[in-house]
């Protein structure tokens, strides 16, 4: 696939042997990047685990200081009280029965789903649907809970989920080119702290190795890796 003019300007700019200081790294991609949209930032790390032991699976939330840039939609799958409880905290749709038959329908105009316990035997007819997207509610992810309008608050404020892939690799966005560098660098920092307190304990030898943030078309920067202990 041929590379853009200006991905291979900013490629030139970047020691792809070096590991930059995170400021260095965000202050490379912030003044590179040149696209008719705000792009997306993205930090990717590859851990020293090995994912096919669930014990060694990675994965948690966290909170951004100054959130993703992205308007997140949330769908809630609750009742009653909890109904009125999730519309007032901000949620974008919120029901039950007609929510599924839609989503069987094919209807995906969401970015979240979080769910009351009693409706996961609902949510589960749609887990084929929403599981190989990551958008399925557990427990684990924080996303199954009755206190709904704290949880919707925290997605819409910033929070994300992360789980390491196959590969031993983490992605998680953090920020938008538009954010300053500063925001951009607590948001990263803020992450990666995230993910070095969710190594397993079986965990042995190097658990970070490598960490790099790149921009949605753009070539990576390596960080170094100083920033993660």
């Amino acid at each position: 696939m041929k590379k853009s003019k200006n991905y291979r300007s900013l490629a030139e700019k970047i020691d792809r042997s070096k590991e930059y200081p995170i400021s260095e790294a965000v202050t490379i991609l912030k003044g590179g990047i040149k696209t008719k949209f705000d792009s997306s930032l993205e930090v990717h790390m590859n851990l020293g685990v090995d994912p096919k032991y669930s014990e060694q699976v990675v994965r948690g939330n966290v909170v951004l200081p100054h959130g993703t840039g992205k308007k997140v939609r949330v769908l809630a799958f609750c009742k009653g009280e909890l109904e009125k409880a999730a519309t007032a905290a901000g949620a974008d749709y919120v029901g039950a029965e007609e929510l599924v038959t839609k989503i069987q329908g094919g209807w995906m105009d969401f970015d979240q789903v979080i769910a009351t316990p009693d409706m996961m035997p609902l949510v589960g007819r749609i887990a084929r649907v929403l599981g190989p997207r990551g958008l399925m509610p557990s427990p684990k992810a924080g996303t199954v809970t009755m206190n709904v309008a704290q949880v919707i608050k925290e997605l819409k404020a910033g929070k994300i989920a992360f789980r390491v892939d196959k590969g031993g690799n983490v992605h998680a966005p953090v920020g938008k080119v538009s954010f300053t560098a500063e925001q951009l660098v607590e948001n990263a920092t803020t992450l990666i702290d995230a993910v070095v307190k969710a190594k397993p304990p079986t965990s042995k030898g190097v658990y970070v190795r490598s960490i790099t943030i790149a921009g949605t078309m753009s070539p990576g920067v390596r960080v170094d890796k100083a920033v993660a202990r």
